[in-house]
Order: structure tokens, then C-alpha cells, then sequence
């Protein structure tokens, strides 16, 4: 078996919470062997760790928020996502806040920090991902995510949009046959432009902006161009990925959602915890 790897030394991003609106600094340290991937509240008494497992979820509204007692931190799965794309098992994340920031909206700023600092392992073994071998799905009204049984990790998503410049999208990835960096890293997030009054009544997408997510309405995109004709999509599976990094290791199966959320997501993930 291949070692764990963490990162080969720390790095610092600072920017703007999506639904806070607050600023707030991130760094991520490298992590011993089996310590997995966790966070730290560093503006909190005592630095409070919470941890990166499908347990600690304590909300799925818009984003994916994770808890240990009274403190949590927000809008983790961007991050997550890229550290597991890119094959780091352990990581220290020291946060000075309760929401990482959305930085542009997608995980290509964090996959670029990471590379620039490299990796390097651990001394303990890698585990392996949950291996499904029966059938397991999680269903809302037409919204559905389900684990298949495969040799080999893999993700298909469909998303299903009342606009024409989103429409129907499909798309599938592989790992070992495209780079986490290059596919879904830089895909960013997107809202319908009839949306956002709602979202912002309701005291979410404070941070938001057209320097940090894609705006939709009937006419196109308003903030133009796109980094893939099915961004929306990508960013969709992007997500996905993150909220299954909570098992620890990816699952073993092939993963295909369709119109699906982060809450859809972290049941599917619960459920292959208990199977």
C-alpha cells in the first residue's frame, strides 16, 4: 500500500466568507499519519478542533458546515474537495473565522497553493475508501445520488436548470483519467439572477459577488465567459467530491447524482458509513 501524504509545508489564503460576508485568513499545515483532514477555530478560546467526518456535520443549507460543540466553520467543501483531489489525506486547516472564504468561487486557488507547496508522506499506510458492493441511494422527489458497485472511483452528475444557458448537463469524471486540477478545480459556483433576493433576505450570500460566483438570468450569463461551455456542472461534481471527502477516503463505486444538493450528498455519505 501507498503511504498517506500531507502537504510539504503550510500556506496562507485570506478572503471573503460567501454567506457571512466576513473576511477570514486560512492556513493549512501539514498533519501527521491518521490525523486526517480538520480545522481549527483559532479566533475561539481554547482553539477548538473540529473534524473533517461525516459526523461532524451539523448543517447542509447552501453549503456544508461542520461542528464540534458550539464551534463551526462553513462553506468547507471547496477546500475539502481540492485536498482530496489532490491526494492529501492529513491537513491541519487553521481558520480565524466560522465560514472559509469563497475566494473565486471555485477550488483553483486552493489547488494552486497546493501544488506550489508540494506534498510529502506520512508513515502510515493509505486507507482505502469504503467499498460498495451492493447498490446505495438517497432520493428527493426527482433529485437522487447513488453509489454503484465499480473497480475503481468515479463520479456522474447531472444537474437540470430552467434557463437555457445552463439546461440540461450531464458529466463524468474519473480521476485517474483526468487531473482533479485541470477538470474540476477551477469550476465555480453559480446562482440564477431571480435568486439572489430571496437568498439575501434570507441572510445567506452576503459575500456574494461577480467577482466570485456566475450569475445566470433568461438572457445568459452576466458575467461572462465561462471556463467550461458546462461549468455548472463541473463546479456541481466539484462539490460532490468534497462533501464524500468527509468518509475519510473516497468511496470505492461509482457515484452518479442528478439535481442533487450538499444535503443529498452528506445523506448518501451517511448512509455508506452505517451499511
Amino acid at each position: 500500500m501507498t503511504k498517506q501524504q500531507t502537504i510539504a509545508q503550510s500556506f496562507t489564503l485570506t478572503g471573503v466568507g460567501l454567506h457571512s460576508g466576513e473576511k477570514v485568513t486560512v492556513t493549512v499545515k501539514p498533519a501527521t499519519a491518521d490525523e486526517g483532514r480538520y480545522f481549527v477555530r483559532t479566533d475561539l478560546p481554547k482553539t477548538p478542533t473540529i473534524p473533517a467526518t461525516v459526523n461532524a456535520v451539523s448543517q447542509t443549507q447552501m453549503s456544508t458546515e461542520l461542528a464540534n460543540g458550539e464551534a463551526t466553520v462553513r462553506t468547507v467543501e471547496h477546500l475539502l474537495s481540492a485536498l482530496v483531489g489532490q491526494g492529501i489525506d492529513n491537513a491541519r486547516i487553521e481558520v480565524n473565522g466560522a465560514e472559509l472564504p469563497l475566494l473565486d468561487g471555485s477550488g483553483k486557488d486552493w489547488v494552486e497553493q497546493l501544488a506550489k507547496v508540494g506534498r510529502m508522506s506520512c508513515q502510515g499506510e493509505q486507507k482505502l475508501g469504503i467499498q460498495v458492493t451492493t447498490p446505495v441511494s438517497v432520493q428527493e422527489e426527482d433529485a437522487i445520488v447513488a453509489a454503484f458497485p465499480a473497480n475503481t472511483t468515479r463520479f456522474s452528475y447531472g444537474i437540470d436548470f430552467p434557463v437555457p444557458a445552463i439546461g440540461q448537463q450531464w458529466y463524468s469524471w474519473q480521476l485517474e483519467q483526468e487531473d482533479y486540477h485541470s477538470a474540476i478545480a477551477p469550476a465555480r459556483t453559480f446562482v440564477l439572477a431571480e435568486q439572489v433576493e430571496a437568498l439575501q433576505k434570507a441572510g445567506l450570500i452576503k459575500g456574494g459577488s461577480l467577482e466570485n460566483a456566475l450569475v445566470c438570468n433568461e438572457d445568459g450569463w452576466l458575467n461572462p465567459p465561462l471556463r467550461f461551455a458546462n461549468e455548472p456542472v463541473r463546479h456541481k461534481l466539484l462539490d460532490l467530491v468534497g462533501d464524500l471527502s468527509l468518509l475519510g477516503s473516497l468511496p470505492q463505486a461509482h457515484i452518479v447524482a442528478y439535481k442533487a444538493s450538499h444535503r443529498l450528498h452528506i445523506r448518501l455519505a451517511q448512509r455508506l458509513t452505517n451499511q
